[in-house]
């Protein structure tokens, strides 16, 4: 048996829980809960792991969810979801929109919507683990469905692995994990080597002296201070690096003063950094330090500025051997649907998982946009304008052929390794 016919024999049971996948996704897209808050998600997919004959942990991290499929000696494959949702709320007038809200970890009251597609990840990967675990017969080893608590604030691996995942379940082989991305649904794409970027965010607070709006001359303005160093941190990526170095710097929120006619006292700025390799973004971080500190002696601060490195995620950096066997079993898979991706500006915390293991991984984009709304909007050159991305309000999978593409994928790449002919059983 070719390892296309295992994927086709194991995903042939596609139609029969299809609608019931379906129905699943909408009930959660419907009820979204913020990162480390995914109890009802959790236990969704606990019961439904272990229906299947998953022996399951649970409770990893908080709300992370493992189950575990021993099918007979072989290699064992980790397939990752994310679970969490983000605090935004929804626009895209479907009738299993999510309409709650949560209190997030300030302490402050807002919406929640599956704006990034993880409900879709969740969905795509119980349904790859509910047909390998109906149709063994085509692949030998161990399964691991991993589903992650809180990738968007960034340290649901981390609290994970804190939480003694690497001891409390067998130990993999190769790691894959997918995601939604603003491409045509039906549609997956591969990418050996760098494929998401690494990202830190900055917390940088700059010291002046306050006064009143009518005597600038009494005041050192933080304001004035902030507003050049926002000026001048853009010429880090277009005068510090070569053009051959994508590197991404955003200031994404400056706060200060509470009314027009007062200079206040600080001001603070938030900043965000996206690079691929460490150098880089070494070389980024120190510019970073280096103009803030020199704007605020131009300026005569009252003191040195406050610089306060947060949370970071780290590269997702796909494994070139790995990633050409899943590009191949794809190909055969989807034929003219499978193709290459583009590095992405966009980041993760998958990664930190098989880094901890120690093992290889691959992580691939999944289209989920109707094809025939994408294709029109190609056509008149507004695709950035008409076709919303993740995190916008607008953004949700179209449900099919995105929901059927994605079980497949993941199908398929477990398969990479599980049904390999020295696996399988005579």
């Amino acid at each position: 048996m070719s390892l296309k016919d295992s994927v086709d024999a194991v995903a042939a049971g596609l139609g029969d829980i299809r609608s019931e996948l379906e129905d699943f996704y909408k009930d959660l897209h419907a009820h979204p809960e913020l990162g480390h808050q995914e109890h009802r998600t959790a236990t969704r997919v606990t019961d439904r792991l272990r229906t299947c004959g998953y022996q399951v942990h649970d409770g990893i991290g908080g709300t992370g969810v493992v189950g575990v499929l021993a099918n007979g000696a072989g290699p064992t494959v980790l397939l990752r979801a994310d679970m969490d949702a983000l605090p935004v709320r929804e626009a895209t007038g479907l009738a299993y929109a999510g309409t709650t809200s949560a209190t997030d970890a300030s302490g402050r009251q807002v919406p929640v919507a599956h704006a990034c597609g993880h409900d879709m990840h969740v969905t795509c990967l119980l349904g790859a683990a509910r047909l390998l675990a109906a149709a063994r017969a085509p692949w030998q080893g161990t399964l691991l469905a991993l589903f992650q608590p809180a990738e968007e604030p960034g340290d649901g691996a981390d609290r994970m692995l804190a939480d003694g995942l690497i001891d409390r379940v067998p130990r993999p082989d190769v790691a894959f994990a997918q995601h939604v991305l603003p491409h045509p649904a039906g549609q997956v794409g591969t990418r050996a080597g760098s494929f998401l970027s690494a990202a830190d965010n900055i917390k940088i607070t700059v010291h002046g002296r306050g006064a009143h709006g009518s005597a600038p001359q009494a005041a050192i303005d933080p304001v004035v201070m902030a507003s050049m160093i926002v000026v001048r941190l853009q010429t880090i990526v277009s005068r510090e690096l070569a053009a051959t170095r994508p590197v991404v710097l955003t200031v994404g929120s400056v706060q200060a003063g509470t009314s027009g006619n007062v200079i206040p006292e600080s001001a603070e700025l938030l900043v965000n950094v996206r690079t691929y390799d460490e150098d880089t973004r070494q070389a980024v971080l120190a510019a970073v330090r280096r103009i803030v500190r020199a704007e605020c002696d131009a300026s005569g601060a009252t003191r040195e500025p406050d610089i306060e490195e947060g949370t970071r995620f780290p590269p997702t950096v796909n494994d070139r051997a790995l990633t050409r066997e899943v590009a191949a079993a794809f190909a055969a898979a989807f034929g003219d649907r499978a193709g290459t991706s583009e590095l992405q500006s966009a980041s993760e915390d998958f990664s930190r998982i098989p880094d901890a293991f120690g093992i290889p991984y691959t992580y691939w984009a999944l289209g989920c946009i109707d094809p025939d709304t994408y294709q029109a909007a190609q056509q008149r050159g507004t695709v950035a304008q008409d076709i919303p991305v993740n995190h916008s309000p607008r953004f949700a999978p179209v449900l099919q052929p995105t929901l059927d593409t994605g079980v497949q994928a993941l199908v398929a790449a477990a398969l990479t390794r599980l049904a390999q002919p020295d696996h399988r059983r005579p």
